[in-house]
């Protein structure tokens, strides 16, 4: 009795038994781990995360003393220098008021080391806006690592499902080449017995050439669709994996306000708000062009003629900077960054809008997919029972050779369009559950 093509197509994607050049078992939940953890994409955007964490380590360095220590050396006969050189050395003596000291002094040398401080007291609220900012662009770049998580898993869930429709499609060709090779020699045998002519049996051996030649397609398409796996799971390009088709499952989704509320919190949303944010912190930080700078000062530092010979001295201060014209370009910039928010607001807004569109649309996809996943189970059924009493016919002599191929390309289509339908549904709800912030 003939292995029916489905059970062949179950034996193969269940992988219960491994192939001996087989990788080992992956499951659909193993490939998403795989491309989360190992494609190019997930990595760059854990190390996004880090630029935008370390970025937002500058910005908070605005609120902290900036502290240089200075290590210098001088020598001229330049009078200024001369002359504030001694002072600074505290070597200064009745001798250098003299006119032609004044005028035309010996060179001298300044070793001279510094600790300076300074510490912004007020800064317009820059550092402020600065910081507000880096936070927000560390957390679109969490947002971007979530949202390129979220893309691997679907297009490891979609070249999952496709490696399974292919090769459950070339499991399929196999059996048709093998109902194909039964029915060319039942024909051959009724041909012999005077019961049909050769055109019968021609007939039969083109449409077994038909079918062998959808195996070769279908053997073609198969190593390509593992390779794409493969490239998106990081794994080899000619690594070789047993599958499992995951159970057929009802889907279930939430009401319309749940699926809303849902599209709201996914990853592209979450980052427009996030630009939103930055493009005000913008804004803010312009404005404080217009406010005063104030600033604080201090050195310790220690001067002498000589590397081992210095003295000390201090001094401190505080300086307060007022802008009060810049060739308007304090102006521009302000003007700049509030169309840039304006232009953020209407890009969240649209962000939105589009998260609601497309989490609707993937549902009424997957309610799609599910549907001809009924429908093709039952159509499935009813070919394989119309080719069984078609079969009888022929051998009856109450049917045609040209019943016994239309029947035998119905069961293999129903069964292409059922093994398709089972994996449509697998990324479409996927898709549904990346729409709505969940994958």
């Amino acid at each position: 009795m003939r292995v029916p093509p489905i059970l062949v197509v179950l034996a193969l994607t269940a992988g219960l038994a491994a192939s001996a050049d087989a990788d080992g078992l992956l499951t659909l939940e193993d490939a998403i781990a795989r491309a989360r953890g190992q494609h190019p994409d997930a990595r760059s955007a854990v190390a996004a995360e880090r630029e935008a964490e370390a970025r937002l380590q500058q910005a908070r360095a605005g609120w902290f003393p900036r502290v240089d220590y200075v290590e210098g050396w001088q020598r001229g006969d330049q009078p200024v220098f001369v002359f504030s050189s001694l002072l600074t050395q505290r070597r200064f003596t009745e001798s250098n008021f003299l006119i032609e000291s004044l005028n035309q002094p010996d060179p001298v040398n300044n070793f001279r080391t510094a600790f300076l401080v300074e510490q912004a007291l007020f800064d317009g609220g820059a550092t402020r806006a600065a910081v507000r900012a880096a936070r927000a662009g560390r957390s679109l770049a969490a947002s971007g690592r979530a949202q390129a998580e979220a893309a691997l898993a679907e297009a490891a869930t979609g070249a999952y499902g496709r490696v399974l429709l292919i090769e459950a499609q070339e499991a399929a060709a196999a059996a048709a080449v093998e109902a194909a090779e039964a029915d060319a020699a039942r024909a051959r045998d009724r041909r012999d017995a005077g019961l049909v002519t050769d055109a019968d049996v021609l007939a039969l051996e083109v449409h077994l050439a038909q079918m062998r030649e959808q195996h070769i397609t279908a053997s073609g398409e198969a190593t390509v669709a593992r390779a794409q796996l493969n490239q998106v799971i990081g794994a080899p390009l000619d690594a070789r994996f047993s599958l499992v088709l995951p159970a057929a499952a009802e889907s279930t989704a939430p009401d319309a306000t749940g699926l809303d509320a849902d599209a709201l919190s996914r990853p592209e949303v979450q980052q427009a708000r996030l630009r939103e944010t930055i493009a005000a912190a913008a804004e803010s930080a312009a404005r404080g062009a217009y406010l005063p700078h104030v600033t604080f000062q201090g050195a310790y530092e220690f001067n002498g003629g000589t590397f081992g010979d210095r003295v000390s001295g201090w001094i401190v201060g505080a300086q307060v900077r007022v802008n009060l014209f810049k060739g308007l370009a304090d102006a521009g910039r302000l003007m700049e960054s509030r169309e840039a928010a304006k232009r953020a607001a209407l890009s969240r807004e649209k962000a939105e809008t589009d998260a609601r569109v497309e989490v609707h649309a993937a549902r009424a996809r997957l309610d799609a997919a599910t549907a001809r996943e009924r429908v093709g189970r039952m159509a499935v059924a009813q070919a394989r029972e119309t080719q069984r009493i078609v079969r009888d016919r022929y051998e009856s002599g109450m049917a045609t050779v040209t019943d016994v191929l239309r029947a035998a390309q119905a069961t293999l289509q129903a069964e292409f369009q059922e093994i398709g339908a089972r994996v449509d549904v697998l990324v479409r709800r996927a898709a549904l559950d990346r729409a709505r912030g969940r994958l």
